[in-house]
């Protein structure tokens, strides 16, 4: 078989997996959401090997979302890091089989310290499955490995089980864009909502010209910057703009008699400005509403830089 149809065939095997577990969701998952969203605690994920590794991004996303969560390793936990262990919170023990001892010797503890227990297994008669005050059952049909030894469909069913937890949380949350910034500040979202005009504008060497320079000079100004337009200044104060755009209508409608002209005579009156203490995100809503790159940042009419998208 070709590897094109081998990949194809895996795929397809995890999705037959992903919608054998859509079927078999019942009242558990109402029920771990409500322990989640009752909590005044943390969320804690627990699982050894390949669980362990979906279970860190299980609580990558619910951390990320509004959900305060961390991951705690078996063996570490039943070694000290139980200490960490609030009552309150809600831990989620992930096993394919529901009989991994790392994960079972917790139990005793978990219960006797008054932890909601929510088991994820594809084995709904598993001990940690029984146990547990609630179970998850991320079970498939077949695994996509041909020796049926690797987890494959398993772990794709139970990082989408995570997934689901994670997203049916936001909507109870009423988790909103700008909540997912304040988590994210060093990402494209985070600067757009969370930054001022004033943090990304321009503000050295900016282009400028009077309205009586000829277009010429424009055309010399804003080759020689790479804002894509020119400030024409009278008394200090902006007057206009020239953009690469006024210059390309220019030159169809008026010809070589362009070089004839003055900068009044092609520039664009009352530009589009904008607030330093603007947001990014607002600026960019400005900029796509009206299909330009660029805003000019101004305070009391004066000009204090350039934002560029």
């Amino acid at each position: 078989m070709s590897s094109l149809l081998i990949a194809k065939s895996v795929i397809t095997t995890e999705i037959l997996g992903l919608e054998h577990m859509a079927n078999q969701l019942d009242s558990n998952f109402d029920k771990a959401i409500e322990a989640i969203i009752n909590s005044t605690g943390r969320v804690i994920v627990c699982g050894m090997g390949k669980s362990g590794l979906i279970g860190k991004k299980i609580v990558s996303s619910f951390a990320s979302t509004g959900t305060p969560s961390f991951f705690m390793h078996p063996g570490e936990a039943f070694h000290g890091d139980l200490g960490m262990v609030k009552s309150e919170d809600v831990f989620i023990a992930i096993s394919n089989s529901g009989e991994t001892d790392e994960v079972l010797r917790l139990l005793p503890f978990l219960i006797s310290n008054g932890n909601f227990v929510i088991a994820m297994t594809g084995k709904p008669t598993s001990t940690l499955a029984v146990k547990s005050h609630c179970h998850l059952n991320v079970a498939v049909p077949l695994e996509a490995c041909p020796l049926q030894l690797a987890p494959t469909s398993s772990t794709t069913a139970t990082l989408v089980m995570g997934d689901a937890l994670t997203v049916v949380l936001m909507g109870k949350r009423q988790f909103k864009p700008e909540n997912f910034a304040r988590f994210h500040p060093g990402g494209s979202l985070g600067r757009r909502l969370l930054g001022k005009v004033s943090d990304d504008m321009f503000t050295e060497n900016l282009p400028t010209i009077t309205l009586e320079s000829p277009v010429t000079d424009a055309i010399n100004t804003i080759s020689s910057c790479n804002f894509g337009v020119v400030l024409v200044l009278q008394f200090g104060k902006l007057k206009a703009v020239i953009t690469d755009g006024d210059l390309r209508r220019a030159i169809v409608k008026y010809g070589k008699d362009i070089f004839d002209l003055l900068v009044k005579d092609i520039c664009t009156f009352d530009p589009l400005t904008i607030l330093p203490e603007s947001s990014i995100q607002e600026a960019y809503d400005v900029m796509d509403d009206k299909k330009v790159n660029v805003l000019i940042v101004v305070e009391n009419t004066r000009v204090l830089g350039i934002l560029k998208k």
